[in-house]
């Protein structure tokens, strides 16, 4: 089993040229996997963790509704934001500047094969990164993610997940909103849940925060839950 997780950060990208680029890594894998089973000197599968903030961009999830998009194709482009329709589980999100964006492409059988303890060790790995902030956010019943004041009218949403797993390689992930420029939620119903608000850490903290630093402390936390070392 090979724990180790190449790092790879690639600024600034186009969601669509990102979404190939996991599409090629997520194969890599997979097609390893197959080659393996057949081996009998088999290969160890790489797992990758991929950083990225994207142009302003919505995405629905492949069980999501398209009608959470308020936008018509006009104000898309008036907004300077494109849309795709993608093979994650989830609805509709938003990613943009100010967004910190993490794809771990794993086999999880370097680590374990359960999904729902994926989704949580995600989660698990934003809500300890958060609280060094002196932030307390926590899972909601039934809905991926990371939230504050779960139960209550205050409830909001600081980082939404959707991820896609075959053969036990993962791919999309997570996306926590640092210094988002919130009004770009206003346009859809985020994760299509009706009546709850979506918030970034510059505003539960009144301050602009140090993106690489948040970074560095997810990455953190996620190698010690997965087990794992980032190269």
């Amino acid at each position: 089993m090979n724990k180790q997780i190449q790092l790879l950060d690639l600024g600034n990208k186009d969601y669509k040229e990102t979404w190939e680029y996991q599409e090629e890594l997520f194969n890599r894998i997979v097609d390893l996997k197959i080659l393996n089973r057949n081996s009998t000197a088999p290969i160890p599968t790489p797992n990758f963790f991929l950083y990225v903030t994207h142009p302003h961009v919505y995405t629905l999830g492949k069980s999501g509704d398209v009608s959470n998009l308020l936008l018509s194709e006009k104000q898309l482009t008036e907004k300077g934001a494109t849309f795709y329709k993608i093979n994650r589980g989830g609805d509709i999100t938003y990613h943009g500047p100010g967004q910190i964006v993490g794809y771990p492409i794993l086999d999880l059988e370097n680590f374990f094969t359960d999904i729902h303890k994926y989704l949580r060790f995600l989660e698990e790995a934003i809500i300890l990164t958060l609280a060094e902030y002196g932030l307390k956010t926590e899972r909601s019943p039934g809905e991926t993610g990371v939230w504050f004041d779960v139960g209550t009218p205050f409830a909001r949403k600081i980082c939404a997940m959707g991820v896609r797993a075959s053969r036990w390689v993962t791919m999309h992930g997570f996306a926590l909103n640092v210094n988002a420029d919130l009004g770009y939620f206003d346009n859809i119903i985020p994760c299509g849940i009706r009546g709850k608000a979506v918030t970034s850490m510059h505003v539960e903290l009144g301050r602009e925060v140090n993106e690489e630093e948040v970074k560095e402390k997810i990455l953190k936390h996620f190698s010690e839950l997965f087990e794992s070392s980032f190269i």
